[in-house]
């Protein structure tokens, strides 16, 4: 089994929704914001090769929305995975699977794009679009709070295009492909699925936005978009604990530096970087 970290360009987000109830003047030391309160994230995409099958998790933003929308979280870099895939030699007909952690905007936008004719049609032809059912039906009919981040043209077109398929949402970790379990998680958005993998190389953890950077390890750092930020507490205290009992490697989609890290508990027993991995995973 072989992982690549896929690199898509940047964007912002509004410092107070990612930190939550933290004060500015704590978060603004870890990742400093603009003059228009915002903050920079990264958008990393994670490339699966396991036997015949090339997985892509997460597609990032995507480059089909207009200037207005644009402008609102200035995207900078390719926001898609194909220049990445491109660069190790990957076309999107190679993609045999898009697994999608859940249908938010930048996390799902790059696996739509327009066609010669203005047609909205997958990415990636050949490949099965993984999701879940209550996923599925939030973005469908999003609450208030999520509306905003759940864009139909995300993801319609690819129940259009039948390429959709759904993963049965369990309790417990769901063993999807040997080496590759499945997480589900109820606090940042309904039935996010986060991906245990088993390497030679030790356990990895796509985090998602379970654990969206390494500023997040600190306990009350919950973002504002969560849904159920108590029960992100409780998911966030699951995964630090096992993260430090069994040297797991944490991946984070969108810390502006950090690509991976490993953990320890400190003298003062909070949960903190052991060893910090900016453009590759540990070997």
């Amino acid at each position: 089994m072989k992982l690549t970290l896929l690199p898509t360009g940047t964007f912002k987000l509004d410092g107070g929704a990612m930190f939550g109830i933290v004060p500015k003047r704590m978060w603004n030391k870890a990742n400093p914001a603009d003059e228009n309160n915002l903050c920079t994230w990264a958008v990393r995409c994670l490339l699966i090769e396991t036997g015949y099958r090339k997985i892509l998790v997460d597609t990032s933003i995507g480059d089909k929305q207009d200037a207005k929308w644009r402008s609102f979280f200035e995207p900078i870099g390719p926001v898609s995975p194909l220049p990445s895939l491109a660069e190790h030699g990957i076309s999107p007909e190679e993609i045999t699977d898009v697994f999608l952690t859940h249908l938010h905007f930048d996390h799902c936008g790059g696996g739509v794009i327009l066609d010669k004719n203005g047609k909205l049609v997958p990415t990636f032809p050949n490949a099965v679009y993984w999701s879940n059912e209550p996923q599925w039906a939030t973005a469908m009919n999003p609450n208030e709070k999520e509306k905003a981040s759940f864009l139909k043209e995300n993801f319609v077109p690819l129940k259009e295009a039948g390429r959709i398929q759904f993963i049965d949402v369990q309790r417990d970790m769901l063993e999807w492909l040997p080496g590759i379990q499945v997480h589900f998680t109820h606090g940042h958005t309904d039935a996010m699925m986060s991906l245990h993998i088993t390497t030679p190389q030790g356990h990895f953890v796509y985090c998602a936005d379970a654990m969206p950077s390494s500023f997040h390890l600190n306990m009350p750092w919950v973002m504002a978009y969560d849904i159920r930020p108590l029960v992100t507490l409780e998911e966030k205290a699951w995964l630090l604990e096992n993260a430090v009992a069994n040297d797991w490697r944490l991946i984070f989609e969108h810390d502006p530096t950090a690509a991976c890290a490993t953990l320890l508990r400190s003298e003062n027993g909070r949960v903190v970087v052991r060893e910090k991995f900016v453009d590759t995973l540990p070997t």
